[in-house]
């Protein structure tokens, strides 16, 4: 059984736990850590599954020739209706048409992508809707796998369709991690069909589970570590963040990030030097939060990614943040995810990198 670092936690664990007949015990040792008694004990490390230490200083490699992360979506289609989510509300059908992304045309943006010059260290199978409804979904994942050209590849799921011959399928084909968005309500089956699918890929795929606990209780967190702490390799309670105020969602969000981080003021989106997102048309979007495609930068059924990644549109949006003008372009402008879940800070280094770039 793991221990659990106190420093990644952002929940209250004496709060979250006090029903326990047993209570926690906190040892110091060189980092203090804090494990639970006979009583719970679960193999998942409690971590967030964003890593933020050990990151690269972005402000020491941009200009990147290769992105190191590309959001490729299989299927912008969804079969959970969660009210903060641009696809699952029905808020973006007012802009695009829902689709699943055609074999064809997926084999041709692999294709594109092994093309850069650099492999791109993660192919992220999952963009605005659920992956797991594409039914070339495995097929997706073995032609990305085969080209030998990304570092892993995974993809996130809200697990609804998991199914043991599904999950042998996707395992099979390579998937490198997968991240399991739990749902506020679920079943027994459906905790079954996680646990196969985590007893299934050990050495071969990595599990991440994690739900938004926001409008939960303490015995409704407790459960969930519970049911899932000993069928995954890490597990968190998130919280919600405003990523798309024009939703108009009428939720209070408190003072803390997604992870649990302290929130602060962004000018600088680390993501526009790093990462690009490909949607299930074809079209390339320079935010993987742009559901409604007003950040388009082009079309790979048509155009290069290569030349995308390098073209003047990226750049001259890269240019107005970095000289703190992002609220000259619409999306940007009411953006939270730069305060409540980025991972990187570049501002203090905008100057710097604006002479690298121009």
């Amino acid at each position: 059984m793991r221990t659990i670092p106190l420093e990644t936690l952002r929940i209250n664990l004496s709060k979250e736990l006090s029903n326990l007949s047993e209570p926690i015990e906190v040892t110091k040792r060189k980092k203090p850590i804090a494990y639970i008694t006979k009583e719970f004990r679960m193999k998942a490390e409690l971590k967030p599954r964003i890593d933020f230490e050990g990151r690269t200083k972005l402000e020491t490699v941009i200009p990147l020739s290769t992105p190191y992360l590309v959001f490729l979506d299989p299927s912008d289609v969804c079969n959970a209706k969660c009210s903060w989510c641009p696809t699952g509300s029905g808020e973006a059908l007012r802009y695009k048409k829902p689709q699943i992304m055609d074999f064809d045309l997926y084999q041709k943006i692999i294709d594109d992508l092994c093309d850069m010059p650099d492999p791109i260290k993660t192919l992220r199978l999952y963009a605005h809707g659920e992956p797991l409804l594409n039914p070339e979904f495995p097929s997706m994942v073995s032609y990305a796998k085969e080209s030998g050209r990304f570092g892993q590849v995974d993809t996130t799921t809200n697990g609804s369709l998991l199914r043991p011959t599904l999950n042998n399928q996707i395992i099979k084909a390579g998937l490198d991690k997968i991240f399991v968005s739990v749902p506020a309500i679920y079943t027994p089956a459906y905790v079954k069909n996680v646990k196969h699918f985590y007893d299934n890929s050990r050495d071969k795929c990595q599990v991440y589970v994690k739900t938004i606990g926001d409008s939960m209780n303490e015995s409704a967190k407790l459960k969930f570590m519970k049911d899932f702490g000993d069928i995954s390799d890490r597990i968190f309670i998130e919280h919600l963040s405003p990523c798309w105020p024009e939703l108009g969602v009428k939720i209070e969000y408190g003072n803390i990030g997604i992870y649990g981080q302290e929130i602060k003021e962004v000018q600088v989106c680390p993501y526009l030097f790093y990462s690009l997102a490909i949607n299930s048309d074809g079209t390339v979007s320079a935010c993987f939060l742009d559901w409604s495609r007003r950040m388009t930068l082009g079309d790979l059924k048509t155009e290069s990614f290569r030349s995308i990644w390098n073209g003047k549109i990226l750049r001259d949006y890269r240019i107005l943040h970095l000289t703190k003008a992002r609220s000259l372009l619409r999306f940007c402008a009411t953006c939270q995810q730069l305060i409540y879940g980025a991972c990187d800070d570049i501002d203090a280094y905008a100057e710097a990198i604006l002479e690298k770039i121009e």
